[in-house]
């Protein structure tokens, strides 16, 4: 049993990361799937769709949902999951440090990748003057 992964994003964000770090790792070793929220989307068939795929993606271990901007309709469509009884971690910022630093650590559980996806994320922003 693994931790599934759902990128809920803006757009094709989600798409283009993973497409990315297939590129970068050459296999995904988490089931990984992405779902775009395009502007004017309503919340509501959002919601339904979200919870599709983590249902899908939940093996029993849970999943990690990453969203792209927090108090965004994406953010805002995962804090809503774990009323639906899904068993979700959601952690915002999404960047391709924080994906890579995830699919890195697919033994770990979700609380504990929640965490490292997190961490990966920060790291993966510098400032270079």
């Amino acid at each position: 049993m693994s931790v599934g992964i759902l990128l809920l994003t803006h757009e094709a964000m989600g798409e283009a990361l993973i497409a990315t770090a297939r590129h970068i790792l050459g296999r995904i070793p988490l089931p990984l799937e992405a779902l775009a929220v395009p502007p004017g989307s309503d919340a509501e068939s959002a919601l339904r769709e979200a919870a599709a795929r983590v249902r899908r993606l939940d093996s029993g271990a849970g999943v990690l949902v990453l969203t792209d901007v927090y108090g965004a309709t994406p953010s805002n469509v995962a804090q809503r999951l774990p009323q639906l009884g899904l068993d979700i971690r959601r952690v915002s910022g999404l960047n391709l440090p924080m994906l890579l630093r995830a699919l890195n650590y697919p033994e770990q559980p979700l609380a504990e990748l929640a965490q490292t996806a997190a961490n990966g994320g920060r790291a993966g922003i510098v400032e270079h003057g």
